[in-house]
């Protein structure tokens, strides 16, 4: 394979929700753009909540999403590298993606370093300061013992009833993702501010979603950005680094990208 520089991340694609014909819809979009950017890609990274609702049994697949499931498998046989990180709504893989797709799996923080660039990923459920209610409940939902447990229950109905309360979640808590909180107020870059100064590897990049909202965000130190990659439920946005800089684009359903503009930075 020719020498390539183009490294891909995108998250937040919440397949499954809000009904069959739409998620089928943004998963096509997505396999469409999977298809463009695997042209010229060194790495790919999905960084959580592919899935609105994912949980690894030991012989049983989550129905759906087969497209999207092909086309990692055929672009890790090809020799480009697919990475994926745990959502919070998404966090239950238990070695699927690795056995069948190909992929390398993140649990937690990935740093890594390209071009002469250092990269911390995550995909931004759970750290930085508050939300202790949240932070509470994902101990529960990572217990083992807790999510052995949950195989117990028929997939009709332990699926059923995870899809039912995530779109309940959602339903709650999407609105408030849309608001710009304030450079200062948000915990995502507070948690890039109090990020350890001591450490050598010092991240020019720090990427993460969960927060469903674009934002690209230079830091007090003027040399560090805290990217957050959106989401696909509304703006199709991925971030794309080609060797030098790293910007966010949008992938509209006309198959055309471009760059993300008006963006909170400040």
């Amino acid at each position: 394979m020719e020498q390539r520089t183009n490294i891909y991340f995108a998250s937040d694609f919440h397949l499954g929700v809000p009904n069959r014909e739409q998620s089928l819809a943004r998963e096509k979009l997505l396999v469409s753009w999977l298809d463009e950017v695997k042209q010229d890609a060194r790495e790919i990274f999905l960084l959580g909540d592919v899935f609105d609702f994912w949980f690894d049994y030991e012989y049983v697949v989550p129905k759906g999403f087969v497209r999207l499931l092909g086309k990692i498998a055929e672009i890790t046989d090809s020799g480009i590298p697919v990475h994926m990180f745990p959502g919070n709504h998404d966090m239950w893989n238990n070695g699927y993606f690795e056995q069948e797709l190909g992929v390398t799996f993140h649990a937690g923080f990935y740093q890594f370093k390209a071009s002469g660039k250092q990269f911390l990923l995550h995909h931004g459920d759970g750290i930085g300061p508050g939300d202790h209610g949240y932070k509470f409940i994902k101990k529960i939902f990572t217990n083992s013992i807790l999510q052995k447990l949950f195989k117990w229950f028929h997939p009709d109905l332990g699926v059923g009833l995870a899809n039912f309360w995530s779109r309940q979640s959602s339903k709650k808590t999407r609105s408030k993702d849309a608001i710009y909180h304030g450079k200062n107020e948000e915990w995502l870059v507070q948690f890039c501010e109090d990020y350890p100064k001591e450490n050598p590897d010092q991240p020019d990049y720090f990427i993460f979603g969960h927060r469903h909202l674009a934002l690209d965000i230079t830091l007090s130190n003027n040399k560090s950005r805290y990217l957050n990659l959106g989401d696909w439920l509304s703006q199709n946005t991925y971030a794309k680094f080609d060797g030098e800089d790293l910007k966010l684009y949008r992938y509209p359903a006309k198959g055309k990208h471009e760059i993300a503009t008006n963006l909170p930075s400040g």
